[in-house]
This record gives C-alpha cells, structure tokens and sequence, in this order.
C-alpha cells in the first residue's frame, strides 16, 4: 500500500477561540458537504460521527482519536465509507493569527494509505474537502458567540471514610454509588485527602473512592518493601471489596505510575484511565538517573530530618508561582503528615521499576493532565507522553490539557478546572 499526507493551511479573521468553538464541536453540521450528521458511541465510549454528503447515498464515520482544549488540536480516524481507503487518520490544529492583525491560523491534514491509483484519488477529494471546510470555517467562526458555557456540575455526592481489614489494611473516603468505580491514586507527598473536591464531583456521576497508599494516612505499610505489583494487588482488593465490575483509575505523580501499571496488567479492567503530573515514572530513567534521584531524597532522611522538617522545601518544588497561601498550606500539612518509613517505602519503589511501558496495551479511553508550571512533569513532556499513546494505542481515544497557572499538584492548585475536564471524560464512559 502506498501512503501520501495532504495538508491545506488556512487564516480566518475570527480568533482562535471561536474558531476551536466550531472545531471542537465534532459532530457540528458546519462543513457545507456535509447534509446530515448524528453522534455515536462505541461500545468504549469514544465518539464517532456518522454522516452523509450531498449528493451521495454513502454514510461515513469517523472516530474522534485525540482532543486537547487548551492546545486548541483534533484529530480523528477514518472507520467506513471511503471505498479503497486502508488507513485515514485527520488532524486539525487551531492557532493565533500571525502579526499584528489578530485572527486564526487552520492547519488540517490527513495521512492516506490506499493502493495506487485509487490514493491519488482519495488524496485529490480529501484537499478539495479540506479547503471548502476551512474556508466555512472561518464564516462560521466570526458569526459564533465563542463564550464558553460550560455544563452545570452534578451537586456535590456525600462521603464517608472506610477501612478495608487486611494485610495490610487500607483506609479509603468513597461515596455510595452502584456501578464503575472511579479510584483516585495519590502521590509520593500526597494523601486520599488532595482527592476530596473531585471525590465529591466524581461522585455526583458514578461512584467513587479516594485510597491512601501503603503506610499513608490511614493505611499501613506491608511486611516488606513495596513493590508495584504490591499496589496493584491493593487496586483489585478495593474493586473487589466494593464489588465493582470496572474502574476508571485516576493518579498524581506516583499515583499515575501505578495506575499505568495496573492498565498494563489489567486493561480489560479498566473503562478509563485519568492520568496527572506524570504516567512513565522512572520506568524510562537509566539506572544512574533512578540511583541519583533516590539518593538526592534520601539526603534529609539519612541526615535524621523527617518529611515534615523538609516539607517547606518540597512545596517550593510543587507548587506553581502563584499558589495561594491557603494551597501552600495543604501542601505542606500533606507532606508533613507522612511517616518516614512511608517515604522511604515509596520512594523505593518509585525508582525501582519493573517494566518499560507497552502503550500498546492502552486499550480503554486515556486523559492525561498537567500543570502549566509543572516543574517534575512539564507540559512538553506529558503531551509527548499522550502523543505515544495516540501513536501506539489500538483505536486510541485520547485527551490531553493543561492546566492553567498550575504547578505539580494540579487538582489541588486548580479544583475546579481540573474537576471540570475529568466530569466531561466521566460523563462519557459506558456506566
């Protein structure tokens, strides 16, 4: 098979928020080849859009693959309706105009895969397509309010904290909910605790459970060093203790390592997988890297200091630069909390890791998040990270933002931005 990428660039007056307003509407009627169009779900969730074109009796569909609000970029997946197409995959990517006159610039490009002579034709209609659209585009854009509406959030769900008897025991704060559960994962300086405002919005759309890790909070350590096998155990004994039939794992930093690693293990398991500040770990680290990290941390712990005598220094890490006083607090009261030996255990098995991720194995809907002013997983390295997965996953369904004005901790930082983006990727999983 041969391959070919087409790609038509284009300007509008209009700007880069109205413009993304129309785009991002997957399955908006706003292309004018387009004479009919309707919604879809597969049976993962992910959006399809199925539509007809003047003129033809063909009906199309094509799956959304990736979405990102804040980098303003869509791309899709041809599934039926263009005759002798092997492979079709769209991108289209919204920018500021250039200059100083304002507007938008539009970048829309396909990559084709057909045998010859039938992908010269496909490559012919696809730019015709492309530059009608853009061109729409940009009318239909200066005409749009693109001031954002968003949906109203579920009212807040009740909570309680319980614990799960055991070796080791487990303290969880969950709401009552039937269904999938979605299982919030905190980080190295984290507790259940950082969880609670997405806890009670989560909540509100299924049920929901936020767990401290082994030897936090309520939580004990096991009888040796954990591993990440050891938290992936836990992960199935809550399932199975709140009778679910899936989760949907939501993880910070550590949190999202472990959650990636039970994705790894347990995909069929999982209807969606949230991952902020992080997702490899140090899986991807050489072992001078990992050794080096490890013993920078360890450092305040061997000199006799506790986390709560170095606390003040790790939020400096975390935090963005303008945190209010009231989020530095919570920060610092989170890491002061935590046991030395718990710390040590942790961090053990952060730089320990027993695998290199197989993306590949990603079969269920990814969104990834991060801070503006992460300084341990910037932007630029998580959205390559998302990128990866669009690249390697088997039909990938995958969405990545930013969260503005943001550091390392994002949901505690930005609650109601980051609450925001993880009700609309709940809302739209198979429950």
């Amino acid at each position: 098979m041969a391959r070919q990428t087409v790609e038509v660039a284009g300007v509008s007056a209009a700007s880069p928020e109205a413009v993304w307003s129309v785009v991002s509407d997957f399955c908006g009627q706003w292309h004018p080849a387009i004479a009919a169009i309707h919604a879809e779900r597969d049976a993962r969730g992910a959006l399809v859009r199925a539509f007809a074109v003047h003129g033809e009796d063909t009906v199309y569909r094509e799956q959304l693959t990736w979405l990102s609000d804040s980098d303003r970029t869509l791309a899709y997946t041809h599934l039926e309706g263009i005759a002798g197409a092997q492979a079709y995959d769209g991108r289209i990517a919204i920018g500021a105009g250039d200059g100083d006159g304002g507007g938008s610039t539009v970048r829309w490009s396909a990559r084709v895969e057909a045998a010859s002579p039938r992908l010269q034709a496909i490559c012919e209609g696809t730019k015709a397509i492309f530059e009608a659209g853009i061109s729409a585009l940009s009318e239909t854009a200066l005409a749009t309010d693109a001031t954002e509406l968003p949906g109203s959030p579920p009212a807040p769900a009740a909570t309680r904290d319980i614990v799960i008897d055991g070796e080791p025991r487990l303290a969880l704060t969950t709401t009552d909910n039937d269904g999938t559960l979605c299982l919030f994962l905190h980080g190295i300086g984290g507790s259940r605790g950082n969880w609670l405002p997405q806890l009670a919005a989560a909540g509100g759309v299924m049920r929901a459970a936020a767990l401290d890790l082994r030897g936090y909070g309520g939580s004990a350590l096991g009888p040796k060093q954990s591993t990440v096998d050891d938290y992936c155990a836990d992960i199935l004994r809550v399932k199975e203790e709140f009778g679910a039939d899936r989760l949907v794992l939501v993880g910070l930093s550590l949190g999202s390592w472990i959650a990636t690693s039970f994705a790894m293990r347990h995909p069929e398991m999982l209807a969606g997988l949230v991952l902020s500040g992080g997702c490899t770990g140090m899986s991807e680290a050489s072992l001078e890297e990992r050794e080096a990290f490890r013993a920078s941390r360890k450092v305040p712990l061997d000199a006799g200091q506790t986390p709560a005598d170095f606390a003040p220094a790790v939020v400096k890490v975390l935090a963005g630069p303008h945190a209010a006083d009231a989020v530095k607090e919570r920060l610092f009261q989170s890491m002061a909390a935590i046991p030395s030996a718990t710390y040590r255990d942790a961090l053990d098995c952060f730089t320990n890791p027993s695998e290199r991720f197989d993306f590949s194995r990603l079969t269920m809907p990814v969104l990834m998040m991060t801070g503006e002013h992460d300084r341990l997983a910037p932007p630029s390295e998580i959205r390559g990270v998302a990128a990866r997965i669009l690249d390697r996953a088997c039909r990938p369904d995958i969405r990545y933002e930013t969260i503005a004005d943001a550091g390392h901790v994002c949901n505690v930082e930005q609650p109601a931005a980051y609450s925001r983006i993880l009700l609309d990727f709940l809302r739209k999983l198979p429950r």
